[in-house]
């Protein structure tokens, strides 16, 4: 493992919000590599539909209250955490920044956050376990080979990784119209990948459809699901789930819990955004039942929002690409800090003294096009 320090860097002038590392972004990525960053799946609706939806909620002010000793501490699955933000499970961050994975995760330790590892990073899950904090979990892609899969959470489990994430929703995935355009070349090979025999070619009979029959023909099931839940006993979040029915079967399959999402508008594009979905998911697992929101979420009035509506907790992808891009394991750490101040000033303006007070709360529509 790499044991060189992190590099170091300075919060750029011009950051007063979470956001502004969005704009900074642009300024210092290679233009293919944001386009990508910034693409969905095909010509990105469900992408833009993301950031419209929490941009079309209103949070009403409610004076009077008192919040002074409010606290934005939240539970999941027993155990406390000092706020609802996590850094959610983005691959191949050495395209954003040469610590890559290393500075996200020492962010994260930093300012009490949980780092989710991806199955696509770019370091391997055990050199990124060396220098995480405690909090840390894994995300997991089904591989065609069970057996590899299999592999993967004992590697895990034996790393320290104290959940597991299990994305479902991009079985496959069209590329980005805005990446092919300007030129956007991925990355072949994924350190946790590396050391497994690539599956073999799948031979289709004649008429047979190329995505329906080839590329479908190891996406996950219910089935899989109930085989990982066996494998395991890291806690199990389903990533990845937008429809009320598939949040009812998997709560009567025992997950941990269920992370409403879109894939940032990287799945099935034309897809509803997260935000406008979880509040069905939510009266569909009652009110206890582990959520979290990721997709879209750019300020801390979007972490609010989505915990008005029904998340106990939200992940942060994007957003911790263009910091990190921007400043390193510094922009990170300063990224989280702007979201928390702002989730925040939000609570206290809206009178709300504790998370619980803000899932009570009514989001009201805003104008289209305001």
């Amino acid at each position: 493992m790499n044991e060189q320090p992190l590099s170091l860097h300075e919060i750029p002038a011009g950051v007063h919000s979470a956001a502004d590392y969005a704009r900074l972004a642009a300024e210092v990525m290679d233009p293919a590599l944001f386009a990508y960053l910034e693409g969905g799946s095909g010509p990105g609706r469900t992408a833009a539909e993301n950031l419209a939806a929490f941009a079309n909620l209103g949070v009403v002010p409610q004076p009077l209250r008192r919040v002074s000793g409010g606290h934005t501490r939240c539970v999941l699955n027993g155990q406390q955490r000092p706020h609802p933000i996590m850094l959610a499970p983005v691959g191949s961050q050495a395209l954003f920044h040469a610590d890559a994975e290393r500075a996200s995760a020492a962010a994260a330790q930093a300012t009490d956050t949980c780092f989710i590892a991806s199955t696509m990073a770019s370091l391997s899950l055990e050199d990124v376990a060396a220098v995480a904090g405690p909090d840390r979990w894994f995300q997991l892609y089904f591989q065609p080979d069970r057996q590899v899969t299999r592999d993967i959470v004992r590697r895990a489990e034996t790393a320290g990784y104290t959940g597991l994430v299990v994305t479902v929703d991009t079985p496959i995935q069209l590329p980005s119209h805005r990446a092919l355009e300007a030129g956007f070349v991925p990355p072949s090979e994924m350190a946790n990948l590396r050391d497994y025999p690539k599956p073999p070619a799948q031979d289709l009979e004649p008429g047979e459809s190329e995505i329906l029959c080839g590329m479908m023909r190891g996406a996950p099931t219910f089935g899989d699901i109930d085989w990982l839940a066996q494998e395991t006993g890291l806690p199990l979040w389903v990533k990845g789930i937008l429809h009320p029915e598939d949040a009812r079967e998997l709560v009567t399959r025992g997950v941990s819990g269920i992370i409403v999402s879109n894939h940032g508008g990287r799945a099935l594009d034309g897809a509803p955004a997260s935000v406008s979905a979880i509040s069905a998911v939510r009266a569909s697992v009652g009110d206890r039942f582990p959520l979290m929101l990721d997709s879209g979420i750019r300020s801390g009035a979007d972490v609010f929002k989505a915990i008005a509506g029904g998340a106990d907790a939200v992940l942060v992808g994007r957003l911790q690409a263009y910091a990190l891009s921007v400043a390193g394991a510094l922009g990170v750490a300063h990224m989280i800090k702007l979201l928390r101040q702002e989730m925040e000033a939000c609570m206290a303006l809206s009178g709300c003294a504790t998370l619980a007070d803000v899932r009570d709360t009514d989001l009201v529509p805003l104008g289209a096009g305001r």
